[in-house]
């Protein structure tokens, strides 16, 4: 069906005490009578609050509703309750980000882990479980099958968010970045506040990390803008951000803070202005002047890509365990931990926020063995 103008939607809510209800919606919420029918025996009211209307009829029972308002003019949420029962929440419509209180702690999810079904039918492991509070979300997604995906020209509000490709490929199309183009495994992709997107068709079996913050964050449908745009502006700021296609085979790799592995960086410092950072890290040889690190910031996460490695972790939780491929590690603040013991084809994906969020700490001494 094909809506036209002048479509309008009315909420009928059935009360004992009809007077008491639009006392109540008028009084306390703001609402405006529009209309009384019966006008000798008035048996249902129609309000409007704000664009929305309201039908409040007279019945032999109470049938409570809830009802959201949503406006910019709201600056603190409220709720109220009417004489039937129903509850009208005042919540802000405000466009701003807001990331709870940071609750951290330090967990390691195995690989082994079972997927669920998320968005347009995707698998979804989630790689944060506490997700610190609510303040950071990480999931490792899963196509199965391949083919076309069932996705929409969609936007998210956030305050950082990327997408990394673990394995296969997948197209993806996104706001003022010209035409469609391929991630393939090692690629990865900042994506901006708001910056509308779609993803298109995927081989099978494509696997990707996405890492957001905060973990509960609105994904808006864009029905207006279709994708590609005629606009291409790579350097377009979105947020205070710029889109960054990280391409895996162009990247060079320098040296990481504990010897005998190397890094590439993904450009997300430099587009986030140093607000996150990502880079992959890889096995160059054995270890070389082995060191601790040190979570400096406040979200450092850890995603083993390929072989595997010891880890030994210090802090609130002391821990020693080997990790291998899908398995993440997420480090709180002013943990330390140091890699020993990693096999030739040991590589990791490293998030942090801040960008410099990981730094180099003193030396260990028991830290030489070398899995070749």
């Amino acid at each position: 069906m094909t809506w036209v103008d002048g479509v309008s939607l009315t909420t009928v809510v059935r009360c004992l005490d009809l007077d008491a209800m639009v006392a109540f919606f008028v009084d306390e919420c703001g609402a405006r009578v529009e209309s009384i029918s019966p006008a000798d025996a008035p048996r249902d009211v129609t309000l409007t609050l704000g664009g929305s209307s309201i039908c409040v009829r007279r019945a032999d029972r109470d049938e409570p509703a809830h009802l959201v308002v949503r406006s910019p003019a709201v600056t603190e949420s409220r709720t109220h309750m009417a004489p039937n029962g129903t509850v009208v929440e005042f919540r802000s419509d405000s466009v701003e980000v807001a990331v709870p209180a940071l609750l951290p702690s330090l967990s390691i999810v195995r690989a082994a882990e079972d997927f669920g079904i998320g968005r347009a039918g995707m698998g979804y492991r989630d790689l944060l479980p506490d997700r610190w509070g609510g303040a950071f979300i990480a999931s490792h997604i899963l196509i199965a099958d391949g083919g076309d995906v069932p996705d929409y020209v969609h936007f998210h509000r956030i305050r950082f968010q990327m997408i990394f490709c673990a394995r296969g490929w997948v197209d993806v199309v996104y706001e003022d970045q010209g035409e469609p183009f391929r991630l393939q495994a090692g690629d990865c992709g900042l994506q901006p506040p708001e910056i509308r997107h779609r993803v298109l068709r995927s081989s099978p079996g494509l696997e990707v990390i996405e890492i957001g913050c905060p973990a509960v964050h609105d994904t808006l449908v864009e029905h207006e803008i279709t994708l590609p745009t005629d606009r291409f502006d790579p350097q377009r700021d979105f947020g205070g951000q710029r889109f960054v296609r990280h391409v895996a085979g162009e990247a060079s790799r320098i040296p990481y803070l504990q010897g005998g592995l190397v890094a590439r960086d993904t450009g997300i410092r430099d587009a986030t202005d140093g607000v996150a950072g990502a880079i992959v890290v890889e096995a160059l040889g054995p270890p070389a002047n082995p060191r601790w690190l040190v979570a400096g910031g406040e979200f450092v996460l850890v995603v083993v890509l390929d072989g595997s490695a010891v880890v030994a972790i210090e802090g609130a939780e002391s821990v020693t365990s080997r990790v291998g491929a899908r398995d993440a590690i997420a480090f709180p603040p002013a943990s330390t931990w140091s890699w020993s013991d990693w096999t030739s084809d040991f590589e990791f994906l490293e998030v942090s926020l801040p960008a410099e969020g990981v730094r180099r700490g003193g030396r260990r001494a028991d830290a030489t063995v070398w899995a070749g």
